[in-house]
């Protein structure tokens, strides 16, 4: 097994409103931040997970987003795999 760093990026389809989003594009405006638009603000997921290899690593996290980590109505996803250093078991 080797160990992986996983960070999943969740954040608001296109479309759907997102009024976090909208508040900070206009506290961006009101501080003189001027340009900014089409604000989302998402999160941010890591852990690190124990795989066989990095495809497996992928669908394994993919399920992990399509299940429970994003609403796949309202939100995308993006997963990043990489080898955790010294991750050799």
């Amino acid at each position: 097994m080797t160990e992986y760093q996983i960070e999943v990026r969740v954040t608001p389809r296109r479309g759907i409103l997102d009024p976090q989003g909208n508040a900070v594009s206009g506290a961006l405006g009101a501080l003189g931040f001027h340009g900014v638009r089409e604000v989302h603000v998402g999160r941010l997921i890591v852990f690190q997970l124990d795989a066989e290899d990095e495809d497996e690593a992928r669908e394994r996290s993919q399920a992990m987003c399509r299940q429970l980590l994003a609403n796949p109505v309202t939100e995308d996803f993006s997963v990043r795999v990489a080898a955790a250093s010294g991750s050799a078991r």
